[in-house]
């Protein structure tokens, strides 16, 4: 049956708030960073499950794989473990559920990760929206999911190295009895051999793993701290650079963390608390901010280790979204902090609504009578991609490409030419997307506060009537091209604009 890491919490924020500070951080801190930037500090990091399969897709589990409660039976209303809809419309194969048609008529299929295609175009979105690194989660592969988990890593490796992104290896010990030697064994066995990939993650010259569970004040999580110290030290020796997927309040050891753990918490390099179910509006992004970011960001300084918190999109099927004020707010908090890296949580986790991947934007393209919310939930209309452009600005603040701003830049459905120009990241609009630009002229640094980098665009949308001069150079400087309408593909330009952009005349 499927495994959730939901934990809700009986204590009140304001408990947290009682929190003894070991110091404080911010990104003005004397302090240095622990690591130097690699493919987990100052990266954006996804969870990717995977883990969604489908009746007739020649997966060894041969089943509705986390797409229902009993996977024998296909996914309908009474037999549902989702909490939100994705839109299938980028993939080539979708399998035929029990649900009603969806709103717009059409049937209500559902992907399969273990197509090919599946992963290759989440790799895609990852590439298109500014996601460096993919967290390959892997629960106790010793039973019956281990032969479609073993496959999964594979295509995992081979769309990661199509798209030019990283991906590592994430160790979920929830309900591993066995974890000490059986995950060592997996390690040894199996997963180490993708190290060698070029796309495999790497952080101070070491491979990246992450091992997720250890600490946490759970009934299916009761290893004592003397095996985790074991496992984690026995990872470290075999020349890994290891993260810890730990819990939200582990450095004072209470709520969801198990007292007596610390020792075990600073043998990580880098530490990465979870943060799903632990706030739902901007107020809790801010409590978090005064009360934990800080203070863990200054345990970790003082303890030579990289901190990587979580970025969550919100519950959608609970409304906490707040149509992505709460991510962004905690993009701004975060990067604020002065944090290492930052792990989005999560890729595809449409289990528990809290996914980025593409999804449902409205009731046309939900299950009817499904009860499962859409994009729009809250009256706001977002395209399927907003949260993955919204990770993708986001992103491009934290890392200093966008200036440091608490108003979220990024819209919900952005205009297609109409409201005014708009460049693309890649030809044929695709990729991530800047801001609808009024009339008026735009320098380098204008246009990056509108979402727009230097040497980016690769095609751009131009409402009738108007026109856009290109220039190569900042301040309407160097070669220039002229555009009167719609152009998808800057490379077939003479002479070649594609990636040329860096100040602009719109008139």
């Amino acid at each position: 049956m499927p495994l959730s890491r939901r934990t809700f919490l009986a204590a009140s924020a304001a408990t947290a708030a009682a929190a003894t500070t070991v110091g404080s951080a911010t990104s003005a801190s004397a302090t240095p960073l622990a690591s130097p930037p690699g493919d987990v500090v100052g990266k954006i990091t996804v969870g990717y499950q995977g883990w969604f399969a489908c009746a007739g897709d020649g997966a060894p589990i041969n089943g509705w794989w986390h797409w229902s409660n009993n996977w024998g039976q296909p996914p309908s209303p009474t037999n549902n473990a989702l909490g939100s809809w994705p839109d299938v419309r980028d993939y080539t194969a979708t399998y035929q559920t029990a649900y009603s048609n969806l709103g717009n008529g059409q049937p209500a299929k559902l992907f399969s990760s273990y197509d090919q295609q599946t992963v290759n175009t989440h790799f895609q979105w990852m590439q298109q929206n500014g996601c460096d690194t993919a967290a390959l989660q892997r629960f106790n592969p010793t039973g019956g999911e281990g032969p479609t988990r073993d496959a999964m890593a594979a295509k995992v490796r081979q769309a990661a190295e199509q798209y030019g992104r990283k991906f590592y290896i994430m160790y979920d010990a929830t309900a591993w009895d066995a974890m000490q030697s059986e995950m060592k064994a997996d390690w040894i066995n199996k997963m180490r051999s993708y190290t060698s990939s070029p796309a495999y993650a790497k952080q101070n010259g070491k491979p990246v793993v992450c091992i997720w569970g250890f600490g946490f004040n759970e009934p299916n999580k009761t290893w004592p701290a003397s095996v985790c110290l074991d496992v984690v030290n026995w990872f470290k020796a075999q020349g890994c650079y290891v993260i810890g997927g730990v819990p939200t309040h582990w450095r004072r050891g209470v709520e969801d963390s198990r007292a007596g753990y610390l020792d075990v918490y600073h043998a990580f390099n880098m530490l990465s608390p979870w943060m799903v179910g632990r706030i739902q509006d901007v107020a809790g992004a801010d409590h978090y901010y005064n009360n934990v970011n800080q203070q863990d960001q200054a345990d970790c300084n003082a303890h030579g280790i990289d901190y990587q918190p979580c970025v969550i999109p919100g519950d959608l099927q609970s409304g906490h979204r707040r149509h992505g004020d709460l991510m962004w707010r905690q993009f701004y908090n975060l990067t604020r902090v002065g944090v290492q890296g930052m792990y989005i949580s999560m890729f595809d986790e449409y289990n528990e609504g809290n996914q980025i991947a593409k999804t449902a934007e409205s009731s046309a393209w939900i299950p009817n009578g499904s009860g499962i919310r859409a994009l729009d939930e809250d009256g706001t209309a977002c395209s399927s991609d907003y949260y993955l452009r919204l990770t993708n600005d986001g992103g491009r603040m934290f890392k200093g490409q966008l200036p440091l701003t608490a108003t979220r830049p990024t819209p919900p459905m952005p205009s297609q030419g109409t409201g005014g120009v708009i460049f693309f990241e890649h030809v044929d609009y695709l990729g991530a997307a800047g801001q609808a630009l009024a009339k008026g002229n735009y320098t380098r640094a204008q246009l990056q506060a509108a979402g727009v980098q230097d040497n980016w665009a690769s095609s751009v949308r131009v409402p009738a009537g108007w026109s856009v001069t290109i220039f190569a150079e900042d301040n309407f400087n160097g070669q220039s091209w002229t555009r009167t309408a719609d152009t998808p593909n800057f490379v077939a330009l003479s002479p070649n604009a594609n990636d040329q952009l860096t100040s602009c005349r719109i008139q």
